[in-house]
């Protein structure tokens, strides 16, 4: 997005894609060369469908306005399953936190191109499964814990389900998402040690 009507041309287009395929929008931030979206579908299959006509809306509109051509976003969108209880909150918060915390506001609300300052021809917003409480945008303002924000980002790079740990590892599994769970790399190699504390190595 190199300027407002960017922004704005991509919420219009957000707003003509819950129109033509249902999809409730619960929270959103732009940012200059990144966006967040909480979406919350109706049925399966909805959130690739939405988003791949909200992506190829966006990118001819892009390419036709700027005469150009090429890649606008660097590969597929990346997308988590959520709880929908205070782990849903904390998404959110640390969605339209995005500007205050990258310095683009000196608060969350003054950042035009979220939630928290919606315009009048953006997408509808849902209030959610999650209600926000009366004193959100305060709380929206509160620095969050690195704890917080480092468990988000692990969820967001692994497509990761989001939750409480039974609620993660029931929704990995009926997602087919296990290996989103089990740590990168390959398996350490059995040291005296390890075998010494009766660790099971293959």
């Amino acid at each position: 997005f190199h300027k407002p009507a960017d922004y704005q041309a991509f919420l219009v287009l957000a707003a003509e894609a819950v129109v033509r395929l249902p999809m409730r929008v619960v929270a959103y931030c732009l940012m200059p060369n990144h966006f967040h979206l909480v979406l919350w579908p109706r049925e399966d299959g909805d959130l690739s469908r939405w988003m791949h006509w909200l992506m190829t809306s966006h990118v001819r509109r892009y390419l036709r306005h700027y005469h150009s051509s090429g890649h606008v976003w660097q590969g597929r969108f990346k997308a988590f399953a959520i709880q929908e209880d205070e782990h849903l909150l904390k998404v959110i918060r640390y969605v339209e936190r995005n500007a205050l915390r990258a310095g683009l506001a000196e608060r969350a609300e003054g950042w035009p191109w979220s939630s928290l300052h919606p315009i009048a021809d953006g997408p509808p917003l849902d209030s959610g499964p999650a209600p926000r409480g009366v004193d959100w945008t305060n709380f929206v303002n509160t620095p969050m814990t690195e704890s917080e924000m480092a468990a988000i980002r692990l969820s967001l790079r692994r497509d990761r389900p989001y939750g409480g740990e039974t609620w993660t590892l029931q929704t990995a599994a009926l997602l087919g998402l296990e290996s989103s769970l089990r740590p990168r790399g390959r398996p350490r190699k059995p040291t005296t040690s390890d075998e010494s504390k009766g660790v099971n190595t293959p």
